[in-house]
C-alpha cells in the first residue's frame, strides 16, 4: 500500500501512477477527511509530496505514530528547509534513522503528468534494493523511472534549479533573446554544479534528468511557478504582488535566500544567485542585475 502525503497537482499525479499501476493508495492532506495515522498504517512506502515548509511538522506527527518497520519513505519534495538548510530526505532520515529513504526528483511538471504526457524521473538511494522497489511501483508506459546511488545530488539539482528558473523567467521577461537565455541557463548550471559539489553531491548527477534535465524543463515552462515569479517581476510587479496571486508555492525563492548564505559563508562565487537574490529582496531591478553580470570581470570559462 502507498501512502502519499500531500494532495496537491504532484502527489496527486504520484498517486494517480501508482494506483494505474495496481497499488492501493492513500492520499492524506490536513484538509482532508482522512487521518494521518490511518493513511499510514500498513503503508509499504510512505511518499511525500508536500511543501518544504511542513515537512518538520508532518515529521513530527509521524514520529508519535506506529509506522510499518519495513515502510520506505520517499522524498518528492524541491526545497530546503527554512531553519536548518537540510534537504527533505535529510530531514526525513534523521527522524526515521532504522528506515530507507529514497528521493524522487526530475522534470516531471504536474500539469503534464496528469494530462498524461510521457516523463521521465529519478529514484535515488543510498540503499539499492529501496530504489529499485520504488522504481518498479512508479513505471509506467507514460512514467519512465531511473535508479541512482547520489540521493543529495538528484535532491540538490531539482532543489537548485528554481534559482535558475526564476532567473530565466526575468531573462524572458526581458525580452533579452535566445542567446542571452542559452547563456544563463548554462552559467546557471556552473554555479549548481560548484556549490552541489561543495555540498557533498556527485558532479555527474547534475548532468542527469534530476539536473540539467529539470533545469530545462522548468528554464523553459510558464507552468513553472519560480519561471512565473521571475517572468513577473521583469515585468515591474513587487514579490509580494505576484505570490498573492500565485497557485501554490514557489520554492526557489527561500531556496535563493538559502543559496546566498551558503555561498558568503563558504566563500562560493555564485554570482547569478547573488544577483537574483538582490533582486528578490527589492535591492535592485532586473535591469540592474542584467547590467552588473554583464560587467562582471572577464575570466576564462573553466577554472582548472
Amino acid at each position: 500500500m502507498i501512502a502519499v502525503l500531500g494532495a496537491g497537482a504532484w502527489g496527486t499525479s504520484l498517486g494517480n501512477i501508482a494506483l494505474a499501476n495496481g497499488h492501493n493508495v492513500n492520499i492524506w492532506s490536513r484538509r482532508g477527511s482522512l487521518s494521518l495515522a490511518h493513511a499510514v498504517k500498513d503503508a509499504d512506502i510512505i511518499l511525500s509530496a508536500i511543501a518544504v515548509k511542513g515537512v518538520s511538522e508532518v515529521i513530527s506527527q509521524l514520529q508519535g505514530l506506529t509506522l510499518p518497520s519495513h515502510a520506505i519513505f520517499v522524498s518528492a519534495t524541491k526545497g530546503l528547509d527554512p531553519q536548518t538548510h537540510c534537504t527533505p530526505c535529510q530531514l526525513w532520515q534523521e527522524a526515521f534513522p532504522s528506515h530507507a529513504v529514497v528521493v524522487l526528483s526530475g522534470p516531471n511538471l504536474s500539469q503534464e503528468i496528469k494530462q498524461g504526457l510521457p516523463a521521465a524521473t529519478v529514484v535515488a538511494s543510498t540503499i539499492a534494493s529501496a530504489g529499485d522497489m520504488v522504481q518498479l511501483v512508479m513505471s509506467s508506459n507514460r512514467f519512465r523511472v531511473y535508479t541512482n546511488p547520489d540521493p543529495l545530488g538528484v535532491e540538490l539539482g531539482g532543489t537548485l534549479k528554481n534559482v535558475i528558473a526564476i532567473a530565466a523567467g526575468v531573462c524572458d521577461g526581458l525580452q533579452l533573446g535566445t542567446n542571452a537565455k542559452a547563456a544563463l541557463v548554462t552559467r546557471g548550471l556552473t554555479e549548481m554544479v560548484r556549490i552541489g559539489v561543495h555540498w557533498g553531491a556527485q558532479k555527474e548527477t547534475f548532468y542527469g534528468l534530476s539536473g540539467l534535465g529539470d533545469l530545462l524543463a522548468t528554464c523553459n515552462s510558464p507552468l513553472s511557478r519560480n519561471y512565473q515569479v521571475g517572468y513577473q517581476l521583469a515585468g515591474g510587479k513587487n514579490l509580494a504582488e505576484i505570490l498573492t496571486n500565485l497557485p501554490g508555492t514557489a520554492e526557489g525563492i527561500n531556496t535563493t535566500k538559502v543559496l546566498w548564505q551558503r555561498s558568503q559563508q563558504k566563500n562560493i562565487s555564485m554570482p547569478i544567485t547573488e544577483k537574483l537574490y538582490c533582486l528578490l529582496q527589492g535591492r535592485m531591478t532586473a535591469k540592474q542585475a542584467l547590467e552588473e553580470l554583464m560587467l562582471r570581470d572577464i575570466k576564462p570559462e573553466y577554472q582548472y
